[in-house]
């Protein structure tokens, strides 16, 4: 008879688990949804936000900022930072930066649950929700990513308030429950002992959540219903669990990171390297710190406070600590990002010269799904692929104005960038219809559906280029020679082939290309046909008089390279199209 209470306490500890992670999951889906509303709605801004991640580590820290305030997901603007990394699109120190302000963003979080404290939340949630039905139907476009923000917003305070209220207040609990009792041993050991068993707590927390912003709600309403004590003690140990959350949100960019490639390894070990730094001197100063920031909490106004307890406060304190932290481990370290970088690079070794076949990993499994950053990341690698091929067709070049070289390792180079581009044609294409499965707005549709037309006649083009290095190299080993006017005429229709080529690639790389850049494309694409008609006639005018295999030779040079000048026009006229690729 004695085992029916223990039962029902049973039943009552799933019922609020489950309650729990109910209400966890309603928080996580509003934050996923205006996450994917405020991108498409600022996707222009952040787009512009990301291309400055080259420009120094402190402009790198504000995008890392920027990023992730607008996507509420610090492991989102890492696991992005690691695929860029990958893709040999962000180099190791400029990917620091931006790890370190992506942890100064995800504060945002905190700060939204302690103001949100201080209302009822079904107050607030429900008219926001209310108000943004007519943009929500609007129509397309802005008005509705504009609702659909809205609505994010309001289904992420509903979480808040079915979590504030799923989870009872501790004294409302026997001391034999089980969850209860393990937390009051932790609280009686007490000292650093206590601090660095709830830190571990943090850890686990965000291992078992996959997201910091969950597990850092779950602290805050754990500590204002005095589940870690009362006071003080209740921040205390809430600042140690935040610390813990810290390095537990470091392993998404670590399983990001396993199948890419050395330079990622080094950027997902960075950010670890960078959070568990920021907690070990923080331990050193824990208890100083915290009594500082409690003191401020304390001296709050009283018209900022949650009730007159002062116990919500604590919801404050931990979104002051949180922010304080990550502030000043920023301000300590950026100065250090090149030593970081040393670090890693020590850690994670070079591989052998063998193992270095490039190959871009966008689809790896372990991504999340970014929204307008997916976008983003695709553009950088068609910018990659263009410069790829300009190389490409500069290295063909080479070749042919040093025919008594021995270039068989520069043939083999373009051989090598050739399969590149192969890889890449087929990873971002394959990245880009994961994307278009996605809600990514009509207009990203589109512009979705532009790059794969991109990347298809780029990876044209790199064909092209290597066909005409495969007929150089049957010239050279069949011991032909063009003369000074054969030689001449190909030399014209490279020059007008390379600038149809400079005038693509200077659209996918400059969005301030002039719309005059289209005209001149056409033009000297007509040229190189009109010039390909004449000079592959006067090559069979010559047939009979010289030799018959040169003059084809020299004929199927013309042919590829007037093709290459069509497939570069293609890809002007779809970057106009894009109004380039912002």
């Amino acid at each position: 008879m004695t085992t029916l209470p223990l039962a029902v306490s049973a039943w009552d500890t799933i019922a609020v688990l489950l309650k729990v992670l109910g209400s966890l999951g309603v928080f996580l889906f509003g934050m996923k949804v205006m996450s994917e509303g405020i991108q498409k709605v600022a996707g222009d801004k952040m787009r512009a936000a990301l291309a400055s991640m080259t420009s120094n580590r402190f402009s790198a820290a504000l995008t890392g900022l920027f990023t992730t305030g607008l996507v509420q997901s610090s492991s989102a603007t890492t696991v992005l930072v690691v695929s860029f990394v990958n893709a040999g699109l962000l180099t190791l120190v400029e990917s620091i930066g931006v790890i370190m302000g992506a942890n100064l963003g995800t504060t945002l979080t905190a700060w939204i649950i302690a103001v949100i404290g201080k209302f009822k939340i079904t107050q607030v949630a429900l008219p926001i929700i209310g108000i943004a039905l007519p943009f929500f139907f609007a129509g397309k476009g802005k008005w509705k990513n504009t609702g659909e923000t809205l609505i994010g917003f309001g289904i992420l305070f509903l979480g808040l308030g079915m979590l504030k209220d799923s989870v009872p207040d501790s004294s409302t609990l026997s001391d034999s429950n089980a969850l209860r009792e393990s937390i009051l041993w932790i609280q009686n050991i007490g000292g650093y002992p206590a601090i660095l068993m709830f830190l571990v707590i943090g850890v686990v927390l965000t291992l078992l959540l996959q997201s910091s912003s969950a597990a850092m709600a779950i602290t805050i309403m754990m500590a204002t219903k005095g589940w870690l004590g009362e006071g003080s003690e209740a921040f205390l140990y809430s600042a140690a669990i935040v610390l813990g959350e810290n390095i537990g949100t470091t392993v998404t960019a670590w399983l990001a990171a396993l199948p890419a490639n050395v330079n990622a390894k080094r950027a997902a070990r960075a950010h670890l390297l960078f959070n568990v730094i920021g907690v070990l001197w923080m331990l050193v100063v824990f208890k100083i710190f915290t009594e500082g920031v409690w003191s401020i909490t304390e001296n709050m106004p009283e018209s900022w406070r949650v009730s007159s307890k002062h116990q919500s406060d604590i919801g404050f304190a931990v979104a002051i600590f949180h922010s304080a932290f990550n502030l000043i481990n920023i301000l300590l370290l950026i100065w250090f990002v090149p030593q970081i970088a040393r670090i890693v690079e020590k850690w994670v070794k070079d591989k052998k010269k063998t193992d270095e076949q490039p190959r871009l990993r966008y689809i790896s499994q372990t991504l999340v799904d970014l929204g307008e950053l997916n976008v983003v990341e695709a553009e950088d690698a068609v910018r990659k692929m263009s410069v790829n091929t300009k190389e490409m067709f500069d290295g063909f070049v080479e070749l042919f104005e040093n025919p008594g070289e021995d270039l068989s390792e520069k043939v083999a180079a373009l051989k090598q960038m050739e399969e590149t581009s192969d890889v890449m044609m087929h990873d971002i294409t394959e990245y880009l219809v994961r994307c278009s499965a996605r809600d990514v707005g009509s207009a990203n549709a589109h512009h979705i559906a532009r790059m794969i037309r991109l990347v298809a006649e780029l990876e044209e083009c790199t064909d092209g280029i290597y066909r005409l290095v495969k007929l150089l190299q049957r010239k050279y080993r069949k011991g032909r020679e063009f003369t000074d006017g054969q030689r001449e005429s190909i030399s014209e229709l490279i020059t007008a082939t390379r600038r149809t080529l400079e005038i693509a690639d200077q659209y996918l790389l400059d969005a301030n290309t002039p719309q005059t850049a289209v005209h001149e494309a056409h033009t000297m694409e007509k040229q190189t046909d009109r010039m390909r008609k004449s000079f592959n006639k006067q090559a069979m005018n010559r047939m009979s008089e010289g030799d018959a295999r040169v003059e084809m030779l020299m004929i199927d040079i013309n042919n590829q390279l007037e093709s290459l000048a069509n497939h570069a026009l293609n890809v002007v006229q779809v970057s106009s199209e894009t109004d380039h690729l912002d």
